[in-house]
């Protein structure tokens, strides 16, 4: 059996999905040609390529949901995040064909094509189908519920909003707060799968508080060991995209106790 996952509100899921799509279409409607030419932190992606796996991820979903059940094995939430990096290279080559088939243009018929894929998905979320809790669907690394496949959309759209934000210098994009909060959470429950134990307590507030790694368990009181920073700054260092030495020379996390360094445990999701 896979290993058990924070069950998500399949009602919040929906509509922090739609919202966050929302917020990147009109992040995508307002680049202009020599934003779509900026580089990345994904390796030699340029912004283009970046919308068009967004593009991708965001309509997975509402193009796939009628492929045939092969009955693959089980697929937790957990195991998604473990696993998902091992598809880079697929995803990559998938993202570079898709560019060309349809982001290769100016600025307006990309952010044309990225609201027609944001449009499949609000759709699909306001019918019946994405309702349904007895659904499931296969992807190359399993079966999930459609429930926890909507959340592993959240993360896809939170974390690669982040990375369009880094791209394009902006300090402020406007994440919607529960895709945040989920996003935080799974990612703070999948570094306690890697890393189980009760020595470190990590503390994001004000979404999740988990504790980890091998050694000594408090049971009350202050722990020994304590890791705590925000929702953005854990999710970066999570995906890979925050350097653990740096978060803590600028004070972006603060870690205290002796087994409180917890950079050799991360990333968790790559």
């Amino acid at each position: 059996m896979p290993p058990k996952s924070r069950s998500y509100d399949p009602v919040k899921v929906r509509a922090a999905l739609a919202a966050q799509t929302g917020a990147l279409r009109a992040a995508v409607h307002a680049l202009t040609a020599e934003d779509l030419a900026r580089p990345t932190r994904l390796g030699d992606w340029t912004v283009r390529e970046l919308v068009a796996h967004l593009a991708l991820q965001i309509g997975w979903v509402p193009r796939h949901i009628d492929g045939p059940l092969e009955g693959r094995a089980e697929l937790s939430l957990l195991q998604w995040v473990a696993g998902v990096g091992g598809l880079a290279p697929l995803l990559d080559a998938g993202t570079r064909e898709h560019t060309a088939e349809a982001f290769d243009g100016p600025p307006a018929e990309v952010a044309e094509a990225f609201a027609d894929e944001t449009a499949l998905l609000t759709d699909f979320l306001a019918g019946a189908e994405a309702a349904d809790p007895a659904r499931r669907f296969e992807i190359r690394l399993g079966s999930m519920t459609l429930a926890d496949m909507l959340v592993t959309r959240l993360v896809e759209t939170v974390v690669h909003a982040d990375d369009l934000a880094h791209a394009l210098g902006l300090t402020d994009f406007p994440h919607d707060r529960q895709a945040v909060a989920a996003v935080t959470r799974l990612l703070a429950d999948a570094f306690a799968d890697r890393a189980p134990g009760g020595a470190v307590e990590l503390r994001v507030p004000p979404y999740a508080v988990v504790q980890a790694v091998e050694g000594p368990r408090h049971t009350r009181g202050t722990p020994p060991n304590v890791v705590e920073t925000d929702p953005l700054t854990w999710i970066r260092l999570a995906a890979g995209r925050a350097g653990w030495a740096d978060a803590v020379d600028t004070a972006a996390v603060t870690a205290s106790g002796e087994r409180s360094d917890i950079g050799g445990l991360l990333p968790v999701l790559h």
